[in-house]
């Protein structure tokens, strides 16, 4: 198998990687969360704060605050039933806070915690969403074990808590086939973006790493390396005070004692788990393209690990006709309100204008909160963009139509093709479930065009996927903060999109669309999961 041809097929022309007697069975559909049985659970209070408007001081360690954290992160929030046309069917969903392709919801969240304050409940947990409610894996304290995982990269001793974002191979794969990998690490990257979000409201700092010993994680977590895999590591720490991530010595020293670590050594020092959990579906059909890539993307010594990893556009663009933006006041808004009011608009766009302030404040809001934490920068200070903004503007009052390349250090917007461009946006739609022409505002985020696979092989295309992912989080939030509403979408054409704006020069391509716009609420019924 040519993963590398793989990865390009997913970007250029998905329909390569379908089997052509693919079917999707809804019958056997398997469930959007993971369930485990018979083992010991710590259940979650129930009452939940309803506001969440600014950043606050640290909200605590206890096991209701944790629990607060993880159901604004991951939790279901609300059931919906709709009636579809043209056969009249109804369908009925469970939604979370935030988007998911298709609302399958393929990432799961474990959390290994730690902390005198949890009633000496340290270990290892799954977040079970249905029941809302801390399920034990593995009990006891790991701070070392985790601390070599992660490269010495991490003070893990001074974090009350660590997050792991996962995904589960088959809950999207069932509908979307190989196509499911590219979802995945953008559905992750969105569970990321969420997770920052609610930790700043919170008063957390939290640290990605997306680098880590892979099979050593899963081990720690009991996972079957045939159905899950760990996307991304994120420590908590309720005390930004202290250097518990930046380089620093601490961090210094336990890079120095984890230099050598390997997984294989690792695995050797912890017993295996054997638990079991339910799916729903009664056929697992399989999916060798995923299991390949995903081991081939695998870290075995901290060796390997890498940062400073920025990527700029290879090409500067044109800076004449230039315009910059006006500066305006910093949004300020309840992030639980645009959580709870969030919608994917699809065919209910409905045609109004958007001032040239609000543009302003949308992009200034999607990029400058986007600066944080993470083991490839390894300060927010010397964060490096590897994911860009790209717009196609239409009707936004005092600026012309076209399509342009937002420079987030100088808060402008650069021409790159002047006029109308919805026509070549509509026909660049491999379905017709958003009319574009009623959308003012048509985003794409972009990245590097070699899926970083120079700088760090096949991880650096989840990798990519993860980030544009967490930028859509925060367009998303953003516009919901200004009234309007967003629709991310992968059924567009990218080599058309790379050519309206002019990316393979820069080395660059279309990684994922945004439509972005005002909206009418679509009939139907929905029960909130929360008072």
């Amino acid at each position: 198998m040519n993963l590398e041809a793989f990865l390009r097929h997913l970007q250029y022309s998905p329909e390569k990687e379908q089997p052509p007697s693919f079917e999707v069975d809804w019958t056997d559909a398997p469930l959007p969360y993971k369930l485990y049985r018979g083992l010991p659970a710590i259940p979650l209070s129930l009452e939940v704060p309803l506001i969440m408007a600014g950043k606050a001081g640290p909200a605590g360690t206890e096991w209701r605050d944790l629990g607060h954290f993880l159901w604004y992160v991951y939790g279901l929030a609300q059931i919906t039933q709709s009636v579809t046309v043209p056969e009249g069917w109804p369908m009925q969903s469970l939604r979370r806070f935030l988007p998911s392709g298709g609302g399958l919801y393929p990432s799961e969240l474990y959390v290994y915690v730690r902390g005198e304050e949890l009633d000496n409940g340290s270990g290892i947990y799954h977040y079970d969403a249905a029941h809302h409610r801390l399920v034990l894996l593995r009990p006891g304290r790991f701070d070392s074990y985790l601390a070599r995982v992660l490269g010495g990269r991490c003070d893990v001793s001074d974090c009350f808590a660590t997050v792991f974002v996962s995904t589960m191979f088959w809950k999207n794969y069932f509908k979307y086939s190989s196509f499911a990998y590219r979802l995945q690490g953008l559905d992750a990257g969105v569970a990321i973006g969420q997770l920052l979000e609610v930790a700043k409201r919170f008063g957390y700092e939290a640290g990605v790493h997306f680098q880590f010993l892979d099979r050593a994680v899963h081990h720690l977590l009991g996972l079957s390396e045939r159905e899950e895999s760990v996307y991304a590591v994120i420590p908590l720490s309720a005390d930004p005070g202290k250097a518990w991530f930046p380089k620093g010595k601490a961090t210094e020293k336990g890079e120095a004692e984890a230099s050598g670590a390997a997984a294989a050594d690792l695995i050797q020092e912890l017993p295996k788990l054997e638990h079991r959990h339910y799916v729903r579906s009664r056929t697992i059909k399989e999916y060798p393209q995923l299991l390949a890539i995903n081991e081939a993307s695998w870290m075995e010594t901290a060796d390997a690990f890498r940062s400073a990893l920025g990527v700029e556009d290879g090409e500067q663009a044109d800076r004449a006709g230039e315009l910059e933006l006006p500066i305006g006041e910093k949004l300020s808004y309840d992030l639980a309100e645009i959580c709870r009011k969030r919608v994917s608009p699809e065919l209910d766009f409905t045609w109004g204008k958007v001032t040239l302030s609000e543009l302003a404040a949308l992009l200034r809001e999607t990029t400058t909160a986007f600066s944080y934490r993470n083991d490839l920068d390894r300060t927010p200070q010397n964060s490096g963009m590897r994911v860009s903004l790209y717009v196609c503007l239409h009707g936004v009052e005092g600026v012309a139509d076209g399509a342009y390349r937002y420079d987030a250090a100088l808060h402008a917007l650069q021409p790159i093709r002047p006029g109308d461009q919805r026509l070549w946006l509509q026909q660049g739609m491999s379905m017709d479930n958003v009319n574009l022409f009623q959308v003012p505002l048509c985003f794409h985020v972009a990245g590097d065009r070699d899926f970083l696979l120079k700088e760090l092989g096949y991880r650096g295309y989840r990798i990519l996927q993860m980030e544009a992912g967490m930028l859509v989080q925060r367009l998303l939030l953003a516009a919901g903060a200004i009234g309007l509403g967003g629709h991310p979408l992968l059924g567009f054409d990218a080599i058309s999109c790379d050519e309206l704006y002019q990316l393979e020069a820069r080395g660059l391509t279309c990684l994922i669309q945004v439509p972005v716009g005002p909206y009418r609420y679509r009939p139907r019924l929905e029960g909130r999961l929360f008072g």
